[in-house]
């Protein structure tokens, strides 16, 4: 089944005095890089996701967020620490005795400026519920992975449409040329006659069977038969790898630069207008095969 890169998914939930709010996301890249954005204060939590994604993804940018925040009911109440703001108004008297000696006016200390020093004691360490916590949101995280490659999947069904497609242009594309290259035989073999009878008709002492080798030698050079057979096979490539199982992107992207050199050799080989026009229309659709391409995983 052919898969995108690119691909979503997300996911809240809640338990053990928190709520959270999970996220993955992939790009296209050449290799595969996973990044997870996780709470540090989890142990153990990364090393659990990491494996199920590298199973789950061959080639992408892949980022995993978690967004943690704690139950507003959950949290124990403010208090303030006795000792500790003890400590800070004492302080704060000891500056202003300090200051009105020095004759310096010093504005009053508000209740909000004394909050902001933390003179309040936290609420319960989160680490405390990191081991149930952290089964919670790896056994959470499993359904989340399958959503984000179930978008893959049908994305990539999508792209497996496009090309496909494509790949039945380039292959009616190929039997045009097939057809064209038969056409034009006759006129270049009477084209090579014409032009051994006129060299030997100029030329004392020229040597006509060399000249009849050179003149073969032309025709096969013009021959488009082999590339036509190889544009065949390549497209009877691209449609198995379309059906295979696992990650095909970098084998259709190896096929798409085979398609266009067979193409570029199409043009160079033509000497015809109608087989021309069919090697710039194979140019264009493998062209836009390729940027599909760069999406398979």
């Amino acid at each position: 089944m052919t898969k995108s890169m690119t691909g979503f998914a997300s996911a809240r939930g809640e338990g053990h005095g928190f709520t959270w709010a999970w996220e993955i996301r992939a790009v296209n890249a050449r290799g595969r890089d996973i990044r997870l954005r996780l709470p540090d204060w989890i142990e153990g939590l990364e090393a659990a996701l990491r494996p199920l994604v590298q199973g789950a993804v061959a080639r992408g940018a892949v980022t995993v967020s978690l967004k943690l925040q704690r139950e507003a009911e959950a949290a124990a109440p403010l208090a303030p620490d006795p000792e500790l703001l003890r400590q800070v108004l004492a302080t704060l008297k000891a500056i202003e005795q300090e200051a009105a000696a020095h004759e310096l006016r010093l504005a009053p200390t508000s209740a909000a400026q004394i909050l902001d020093l933390r003179v309040f004691a936290e609420s319960a360490r989160p680490e405390a519920d990191s081991a149930a916590l952290r089964t919670a949101l790896a056994g959470e995280f499993s359904a989340l992975l399958e959503a984000f490659d179930s978008m893959r999947a049908a994305e990539g069904a999508a792209l497996a449409r496009v090309i496909g497609g494509q790949l039945d242009t380039i292959a009616a594309l190929a039997e045009r040329a097939a057809r064209a290259a038969e056409a034009r035989k006759e006129k270049t073999a009477q084209t090579l006659r014409e032009n051994l009878a006129r060299v030997l008709d100029n030329s004392e002492g020229a040597d006509p069977d060399r000249v009849a080798q050179e003149l073969a030698l032309i025709a096969v050079k013009a021959d488009v038969t082999e590339e036509i057979d190889r544009l065949r096979a390549h497209v009877d490539a691209a449609r198995a790898l379309l059906e295979a199982d696992g990650p095909v992107g970098r084998k259709l992207d190896f096929l798409t630069q085979e398609f266009n050199r067979e193409a570029n050799t199409l043009c160079a080989k033509a000497q015809s207008v109608e087989l021309t026009r069919i090697g710039l229309d194979l140019k264009a659709v493998i062209d836009q095969m390729r940027e599909q391409v760069q999406n398979v995983e």
